[in-house]
């Protein structure tokens, strides 16, 4: 394992599509966690830990489709012009071989996560860099999704959370890992 504080922060899907409201309802608690990102952002460069993005790329007709309006980082997340956006067209961002080079180009052995879906592309990304041999961190608080026809969002992110510690996964709040 790499040396903590090299972990990079890696900001899944956290697009205009997921809070603006204009073609599904906004993620469990939209606000907050646009607070909770931006404060991980922040303690990420204070550390000097890298940041990047990851854009889940939808088929054409998606919200969430190149070029949509719901594409988009959303901006009050304030992504710096040096910090990269890696694209995705599956739940696994590590399934875009860039993003595994520049995780191992950081001299890093885990990664901290934090995004959007939680029950999609977060749990994949958990075992997309489970399979790359990196550590995991998951903010517990900073992770979010949509309600479903049998399960809150509240539900299913403490279901995922549980899973996550059991499958090895650090699991941190925002508050705890950032100081604020």
């Amino acid at each position: 394992m790499s040396e903590p504080s090299l972990a990079p922060l890696i900001v899944i899907d956290l697009q205009t599509g997921m809070f603006d409201g204009r073609c599904e309802p906004p993620i469990h608690d939209a606000e907050g966690m646009v607070a909770r990102a931006r404060a991980l952002i922040d303690w990420a460069r204070r550390s000097g830990r890298k940041v990047a993005f990851v854009r889940h790329d939808g088929p054409a007709g998606d919200p969430l489709a190149p070029g949509e309006p719901g594409w988009p980082v959303w901006p009050a997340l304030g992504q710096a012009g040096d910090e990269p956006t890696f694209a995705k067209s599956v739940r696994n961002a590590f399934s875009n071989s860039a993003l595994g080079q520049w995780v191992a180009g950081q001299g890093a052995g885990e990664v901290v996560l934090a995004g959007a879906q939680t029950d999609f592309c977060i749990a994949a990304t958990v075992e997309g860099a489970f399979a790359e041999g990196l550590g995991v961190t998951v903010v517990s608080d900073a992770h979010s999704t949509l309600d479903t026809p049998g399960e809150t969002a509240v539900e299913i992110i403490a279901r995922h959370n549980a899973a996550f510690t059991e499958a090895g996964v650090t699991l941190v709040t925002t508050k705890a890992l950032t100081g604020s």
